[in-house]
């Protein structure tokens, strides 16, 4: 089951999303969601969510246009990590386009969440 966590700019969490009506494909659309996002947007730094399964971790195209309507919602640029059972990777819009994010093992500057929260985001995938 997919899970997310809403962490601030120093990997600390703000709050775990574990809605009932999530799948091992999806998180459904949240407006419980989006007034945690927007109430904490000062300290804010991103949006860490599972693609259960043991595969390469990569955004879909539902993924990152979610993070650009977000971010352009917010005004601001999030980091979004992406994991699978296997691997954790980072998301971060590069421009100059609306759509254009890259993909890497650290983020851009160089930020990583702790590992037990990592490891706790795939419990609650299980």
């Amino acid at each position: 089951m997919e899970t997310g966590l809403v962490f601030n700019r120093h990997g600390g969490v703000i709050a775990w999303h574990v809605p009932e009506d999530r799948s091992a494909g999806f998180l459904p659309d949240s407006p419980t969601l989006w007034q945690i996002l927007w109430a904490n947007r000062v300290e804010l730094g991103g949006f860490a969510h599972t693609h259960p399964g043991e595969g390469i971790a990569s955004p879909s195209t539902t993924d990152v246009t979610t993070f650009a309507a977000i971010e352009l919602a917010l005004g601001k640029r999030l980091v979004w990590p992406i994991l699978t059972f296997a691997e954790t990777v980072y998301t971060e819009w590069v421009g100059p386009s609306a759509l254009a994010y890259t993909v890497g093992y650290k983020s851009q500057a160089g930020f990583e969440l702790p590992h037990e929260l990592l490891a706790k985001l795939r419990d609650l995938s299980r």
